[in-house]
């Protein structure tokens, strides 16, 4: 079972978007996949049609009370599994905080459905909490969606360093596997700036010990199509709401990419814009410091103040 973890720190990335519907699109090309949402916000949860109304078991029985998650998934669709989430997973952060091994709780529940699925896919909220750390250390690879915008960037380093140290002392085989591209206007050269930087910072962090070495941007990049943000309402995967849409089309090809065959790239074009004339010159979203991770095995000097 391969072991997902989608993650980003920043919200309106897309990460729900693309758990939700990368996971209906392996179900339809048969696939057995299973989605932990490990949101408070139970937004994977509502998106596939699941009552996030706290009278059913959730992830919260999981991580509290121990409960098997055979207990708590349900079956969504044809192939397709959830362990939902509800407003009160909230408190598990705080119901967590004394308790010795918290990060790796889901880890250690997970042997039981390790033959049960081809996929788990596991949806996480905008923080670096107890949350994503369970799972950070349950997961072998992670997704990072990321929308191509300047600011978006920033963010990212923070993120891979989080990876690293989780890497170092909880999960050794974490890796960062790739960056889903969301929201795309191809047609804007800022998109096509902000991927290419993107690209050489990956292309700089190859010949290093970090976990995302050998990560990659997808081929298969999601185009913005306002049918991604109306199916969720309609509690159903982008299949079943508008199935020959843009969302459709590139999360199949992603899907596909991931599984290891050869995506439909689709052609886009891009509008040249005129070099900017204001005197003004944009700095780099990302910092040349993928191999200053800090040793957490060391700690800091004390700081003295004259």
């Amino acid at each position: 079972m391969r072991r997902i973890a989608i993650i980003n720190q920043k919200g309106g990335v897309g990460k729900t978007t693309t758990a939700v519907n990368l996971a209906a699109a392996l179900a339809r090309l048969g696939q057995r996949v299973l989605i932990l949402d490990l949101d408070p916000q139970a937004h994977a949860t509502t998106h596939l049609g699941v009552p996030a109304d706290g009278q059913a078991p959730s992830m919260y029985d999981v991580l509290v009370a121990n409960r098997p998650i055979a207990e708590v998934r349900r079956q969504a669709q044809e192939n397709l599994w959830i362990a939902g989430s509800d407003i009160n997973l909230a408190a598990a952060e705080v119901e967590l905080a004394g308790v010795v091994g918290r990060e790796v709780i889901l880890r250690d529940l997970l042997g039981p459905e390790e033959d049960e699925f081809d996929f788990l896919l596991m949806d996480c909220g905008p923080s670096l909490g107890v949350l994503t750390l369970n799972a950070l250390a349950a997961a072998g690879e992670v997704f990072i969606p990321l929308q191509p915008h300047f600011l978006a960037l920033h963010g990212l380093g923070k993120l891979l360093e989080t990876t690293a140290l989780v890497a170092r002392r909880i999960n050794p085989v974490l890796k960062v596997t790739g960056i889903v591209i969301c929201m795309l206007e191809a047609n804007l050269r800022l998109c096509q700036e902000v991927i290419r930087d993107l690209q050489e910072y990956l292309d700089k962090a190859k010949s290093g010990p970090t976990p995302w070495s050998q990560a990659k941007i997808f081929d298969s990049k999601i185009r913005r199509n306002v049918k991604l943000a109306e199916c969720p309402s309609h509690g159903r995967p982008i299949f079943d709401y508008a199935p020959s849409c843009n969302g459709a089309e590139d999360y199949t090809a992603l899907a596909r990419e991931v599984l290891g065959k050869q995506p439909t790239v689709i052609a886009t074009r891009v509008r040249v814009e005129e070099p900017a004339t204001d005197g003004f010159r944009r700095q780099p979203a990302l910092a040349d410091a993928t191999t200053a991770v800090p040793d957490p095995s060391v700690d800091p000097q004390p700081q003295t103040t004259k």
